[in-house]
């Protein structure tokens, strides 16, 4: 069975328009890359948890700020790896200056026998629209038409 993961689309509404939350996976593959390389804040479901619940404690982990407000549904979606992503949108604000990201361990270089640490989460940005298209994985941009959507009306697609 694929993986199940959870995640939230933090959105405000600035007075130009509407923006997006997004973050940078931390570690050595990403380091260098940037477009088409954001994400949603997002993990996997643990066993006995809702998507809610997920989405909520994955965005706490990995921003290092609690996600307190209302969710909304942007329904789920697969990525090109086969691991299934139930969104959420959630009205809110957050300051990527005070982005505290928990961490996790790997061998680097590969076969090197050498262990380091890194934040899942080294950066957020807050990005218009059009500039999150261009920012986010492309098997997660359906969310943004999904926000889109939600936000000024009409079905979710």
């Amino acid at each position: 069975m694929a993986e199940q993961s959870a995640g939230i689309l933090l959105y405000r509404r600035d007075p130009d328009g509407l923006r997006v939350l997004l973050a940078h996976p931390g570690g050595p593959f990403w380091h260098s890359r940037d477009a088409g390389a954001w994400c949603i804040p997002k993990g996997r479901i643990e066993g006995g948890e809702t998507p809610e619940q997920a989405a909520r404690r994955e965005f706490e982990e990995e921003l290092g700020a609690p996600a307190s407000g209302a969710l909304q549904p942007l329904g789920r979606l697969r990525q090109k790896g086969g691991k299934w992503v139930e969104a959420f949108a959630m009205e809110g604000d957050f300051d990527p200056d005070r982005l505290y990201s928990n961490s996790f361990r790997m061998e680097w270089p590969p076969r090197s026998g050498r262990f380091s640490q890194f934040p899942e989460v080294d950066r957020a940005a807050w990005f218009d629209l059009d500039q999150a298209r261009a920012k986010i994985l492309e098997s997660q941009s359906p969310l943004l038409d999904r926000l889109d959507t939600l936000i000024n009306g009409g079905p979710l697609i």
